[in-house]
């Protein structure tokens, strides 16, 4: 895989993606591909037990690049390819096979914001706000993503003004799990990623299913969901290992089986 704006580091079973298209992080169609690429690989890669998204400089991501989009309508079917490749983008994310760490350095504008949201936990620098910034140049797009993490009035006070929400009110609201200055911030993601990469990467494969899945389930059908997947757990070698460990008062040992 051939990456020219983002960036990829293993180590631990730790994957630390970087978006590197300065200077503000735009998504042009070329950054959409990529970070596909690479989620779609962390997917399938058993040396990686986790992932943490963050952006070079001092911007998370100001969104899409309002330069790609007046080439969006030179030949029919354009701009539904150019919808298509952005969905999926996001959609890479959260269906990761592996939970996800935003590690917001700064701003998340739009789209940025779209893909701190799509992440199953957030950090941010105490510098960083988010904003859905569209009606300011006369489109709209982005509500069901701000109801994601804010409430009714809120969410329609940000989507009819675009107005920002900085990471300190993030974190009061119980919307982020940190807000620290910039220089700390990946190593507080960090923190959380050694923790996750230390459990049964079977059992964090189906929590992360299951994470997803109970969303859009009612909460008979959800309970019903996770005790078939405790069921499943419970016959793995890794179960067995992690309650004998618990006994024994020792780390475990995982084989992923």
């Amino acid at each position: 895989m051939e990456l020219s704006v983002i960036q990829l580091e293993v180590a631990e079973g730790i994957a630390t993606v970087t978006m590197n298209r300065p200077p503000v992080n735009a998504q042009n169609a070329r950054f959409r591909q990529e970070l596909t690429d690479v989620f779609d690989a962390i997917s399938d890669r058993d040396d990686i037990r986790v992932a943490i998204l963050t952006g070079t400089g001092k911007i998370f991501s100001a969104g899409a690049d309002i330069k790609e989009r007046p080439n969006l309508v030179s030949e029919p079917g354009d701009y539904l390819r150019h919808n298509r490749l952005t969905r999926e983008s996001f959609y890479s994310i959260k269906e990761c096979a592996k939970p996800v760490i935003a590690a917001v350095n700064g701003p998340a504008m739009g789209a940025g914001f779209a893909l701190m949201v799509f992440c199953d936990i957030l950090l941010a620098s105490d510098d960083a706000f988010v904003s859905m910034p569209e009606i300011d140049v006369g489109l709209s797009g982005g509500m069901r993503m701000l109801r994601e993490l804010f409430p009714k009035s809120k969410a329609r006070h940000m989507f009819f003004t675009g107005c920002h929400v900085s990471a300190s009110e993030l974190y009061r609201l119980g919307i982020i799990e940190a807000c620290v200055p910039r220089a700390q911030l990946l190593a507080e993601a960090m923190k959380i990623a050694q923790s996750i990469a230390a459990k049964s990467p079977l059992a964090m494969k189906y929590a992360k299913e299951d994470a997803n899945m109970v969303e859009e389930l009612s909460l008979r059908d959800a309970y019903r969901l996770e005790q078939n997947i405790t069921l499943k757990l419970s016959k793995t070698d890794d179960a067995r290992e992690a309650q004998a460990a618990f006994n024994e008062k020792r780390k475990p040992v995982f084989t992923g089986r």
